[in-house]
């Protein structure tokens, strides 16, 4: 559970999660099969299109909450089940100790719920002194440890089997071996006298069919079916979102549950349950069956226009499986108690803005987990927009408010940036790099070198690099630079002019465009976020182009998906922004797919052995993967595919600031599998990543150059 008191507090906590190495080498190792499997799980599947019909079906659901609740239990009722909604956690919790009290049980045994983990049922049932055992495998591990899971599918993935071992020993009195066979039948000898002693069975529920009052339960360890069966008596604790119309709705899920989760096609058990049947332990030959639905904020949830696609979580846990955060601080570090990006958000709802104003602040906003997703949710979206709103709840930091004021005036934003080509000198090296001076105030930062502002911004140039006007153009091209190619890197806006020659281009550049607005997105700074936006499509809209061009991936995403998403809700600029949207390209898809640049375009010389970081604005945030590619082995050059290629490299713009050890690490990481390559240049297609990229190759003295796709091409060219 999440328990710092301050965002201080926070940071060294996370700081010694990177510290545990079997923590890390566990997510390491989990991280890479994971994503192996599941690519073999869905093979044979169109998981788009899945995730697309299972988003819509839950989104159906969410809206018809209430209706389905008063089906599911009419239906289940008159198979003699008892079904209870509960207002919120504590209600719940009241009505299973009730019902453990009326049917005289005082043993229970429990199968994994995140829903019962959501309510902390196990404090409130052990302390009306009845006896709950946890039965799933992973949940026992930690109940006898009293930690919180660490993931929502594998509750004890954090720790190694010694620790296991130690644990066992210490519950059964006896020495245990370590050995993970020997350590499954320990916990089997255990529980499974637990099961024939027990009164209550305690489960969670995956599907609410409300058509015929059943729950389905899916489980890898059976542990699930025997907690159902044994016992004369079962409750199923679930929330509300759990509802579904059809048994065709559940199996619809199911076809991507187990794929997501665990990469598995299908899992060991699934369960359904309709009512009460026969039991010989009971008095009367029946089970007694009671159906517990919690709200919690639910249905207040399922209102909400921004955050009702939040309940089309279907807790496979694939978002913290992809998370390059949650691989490197774990579970405990990365939710309070549901995990991963949707753990974030969840946070905030079921247990209050104080649990989560810190976590949400660790998200990286690498869009691994909204490509991934059964639910179809925009899950950084969302975090960011949580994040926004805490800070109007609580107040914005001075640091974030004072940015955001700077960043909306651009003239001012501007003159910052030039004095800081002045003030830099004293601190400036030879080689392109700020010298370590800076370092002193921010230790943390020292693990990459950072680039100086250039001499001269690219806006500067622009009236010496502009091409001559075409007299026939093929294309009309609006080139949107970015604050980072306009003032740190303006080579890379120069390559790009030059890389399009002969080509029958025509190109401008509007002079009051500014910076995208992403870092004031990631600053939770929304107001100020919209405010640029509307300058930046202002400045575009004068301009006769087709195509407004950027060579920064983020910069590209941005302003192609979220500029819609602030200002398209506004009949002033609704059509506008779409219009400004539809424009927005990336520089390898218009050079790859747009201009039809071609192998007799290059230099035939044998070109360098190059290696790609695919940025993870335009994989996942624009969906372009084969252009660079292809550009590389039009241009001559030899590429050698990089391990992890499409993983963050760790920038994440002010994210690295907030927290620089994560960055770090995952700076590390991908030098390394950059090394392995043994390319002699890195090629990647944004300004944030190369300087990312390239202070940390500076830094560590490694020899490779970094490059922006832009810069190689241009080299390349007759």
């Amino acid at each position: 559970m999440q328990d710092a008191k301050s965002f201080k507090e926070y940071k060294t906590q996370v700081r010694e999660a990177l510290g545990d190495d079997f923590l890390r080498t566990a997510m390491d190792n989990f991280a890479i099969a994971y994503r192996a499997s599941r690519a073999n799980a869905f093979k044979e599947i169109d998981d788009k299109a899945l995730i697309k019909d299972i988003a819509e079906a839950k989104a159906c659901s969410t809206a018809n909450m209430d209706e389905l609740y008063a089906q599911f239990k009419e239906e289940a009722e008159k198979n003699g089940a008892v079904v209870h909604l509960a207002a919120d956690a504590q209600e719940a919790n009241e009505i299973i100790a009730r019902i453990a009290k009326d049917e005289n049980c005082t043993k229970i045994v429990k199968s994994k719920s995140m829903t019962a983990e959501e309510t902390l049922l196990n404090h409130h049932l052990e302390a009306e002194n009845l006896e709950v055992v946890e039965t799933d495998l992973g949940e026992w591990i930690i109940q006898l440890r009293h930690e919180g899971p660490s993931h929502m599918v594998m509750p004890a993935i954090h720790l190694s089997r010694h620790q296991v071992s130690d644990t066992f020993t210490d519950a059964t009195g006896k020495k245990q071996d370590a050995d993970i066979q020997k350590l499954v039948k320990v916990a089997r000898r255990e529980l499974r006298q637990k099961f024939t002693e027990a009164d209550m069975g305690v489960s969670g529920c995956n599907f609410a069919i409300a058509e015929t009052g059943t729950i389905g339960i899916v489980t890898n360890e059976g542990n699930a079916r025997l907690v159902t069966t044994l016992p004369r008596v079962h409750v199923a604790l679930m929330g509300l979102d759990k509802l579904t119309p059809k048994l065709h709705d559940a199996l619809r899920v199911l076809r991507a549950l187990p794929r997501n989760a665990t990469g598995q096609a299908i899992t060991s058990y699934v369960t359904w349950i309709t009512g009460s049947n026969e039991c010989a332990v009971a008095e009367d030959d029946r089970k007694k069956v009671h159906f517990v639905f919690l709200d919690n904020g639910r249905r207040a949830l399922a209102k909400d226009p921004v955050f009702a696609q939040v309940l089309q979580c279907v807790r496979c846990g694939a978002c913290a499986n992809v998370c390059p955060v949650y691989r490197m601080v774990g579970g405990h570090k990365m939710g309070h108690i549901y995990i991963g990006a949707i753990g974030l958000i969840l946070t905030y709802f079921f247990h209050g803005t104080d649990k989560a104003k810190n976590l949400v602040q660790n998200c990286i906003n690498c869009g691994a987990c909204k490509e991934i997703c059964a639910g179809g949710i925009d899950l950084p979206g969302l975090i960011k927009e949580i994040h926004a709103r805490i800070q109007d709840e609580e107040g914005h930091p001075l640091s974030s408010a004072l940015l955001g004021k700077m960043m909306k005036n651009r003239k001012l934003f501007h003159k910052f940036l030039r004095i800081a080509k002045y003030a830099q000198k004293p601190v400036a090296g030879n080689d392109g790099f700020l010298r370590h001076l800076p370092m002193i105030f921010a230790p943390d930062h020292d693990f990459r070198s950072l680039p100086v502002v250039a001499e001269v911004p690219f806006r500067d140039m622009w009236a010496k690099v502009k091409p001559a006007k075409t007299a026939n153009p093929k294309y009309k091209v609006a080139i949107f630079s970015g604050c980072v190619q306009d003032f740190v890197y303006p080579e890379q806006s120069v390559a790009t002019v030059e890389s399009m020659r002969g080509k029958g281009v025509e190109l401008e550049y509007p002079m009051d465009q500014s910076c995208c607005g992403l870092p004031l997105q990631m600053m939770g700074e929304k107001v100020a976020g919209r405010d640029v936006a509307i300058q930046n499509m202002e400045a575009f809209e004068n301009s006769d182009c087709e195509y407004i061009l950027t060579m920064c991936a983020s910069c590209a995403s941005h302003l192609k998906h979220n500029y819609p998403k602030m200002l398209g809700h506004d009949p002033k600029y609704a059509i506008r922004v779409q219009e400004f949207a539809d424009k927005v390209i990336d520089y390898s898809s218009f050079m790859n797919d747009v201009v039809g640049i071609y192998e007799a375009d290059f230099r035939q010389t044998k070109g360098d052995k190059v290696t790609y970081h695919a940025p993870c604005h335009l994989c996942r945030g624009l969906d372009v993967k084969a252009a660079p590619r292809e550009l590389m082995v039009k241009a001559g050059l030899e590429y050698i595919e990089c391990a992890e290629e499409e993983v963050c490299c760790g920038f994440g713009g002010t994210y690295s600031v907030k927290f620089p050890k994560i960055s770090e690490q995952l700076l590390s990481k991908k030098m390394h599998n950059v090394e392995e390559t043994r390319a002699e240049v890195l090629l990647t297609d944004c300004p944030g990543c190369v300087m990312q990229l390239r202070g940390g190759a500076n830094k560590n003295g490694l020899d490779i150059e970094v490059k922006h796709v832009a810069e190689l091409i241009a080299e390349r060219r007759k």
